[in-house]
């Protein structure tokens, strides 16, 4: 098997609310299971995407201070489409 990236993690607030934002924009939630202790592992990708994004609930005040600063105030996720306007318009 290549390597590859299989997942990599995206700091929310609040799982449930970050789950139906990205599945009202058309990602598709891949698994969400209860961990325990408030903790869940909840992944998701767009249809047919290979690499998944993992929700991660911030904990603390390091993580929450981080949340939407992942990429260190640069661009952090590119994101393609086949019809720019037909997504715009989902959007």
């Amino acid at each position: 098997m290549p390597a590859r990236i299989a997942h990599l993690s995206l700091l929310v607030p609040d799982y449930d609310a970050a789950l139906d934002f990205f599945c009202r924009i058309g990602f598709e939630c891949r698994e969400d299971t209860e961990l325990g202790n408030g903790k869940r592992w909840v992944r998701i990708a767009p249809p047919g995407g290979d690499t998944e994004i993992l929700l991660a609930r911030a904990v603390g005040d390091r993580q929450t201070a981080s949340i939407g600063e992942q990429g260190g105030g640069r661009v952090w996720l590119f994101l393609e489409t086949d019809d720019f306007a037909r997504d715009y318009q989902r959007l």
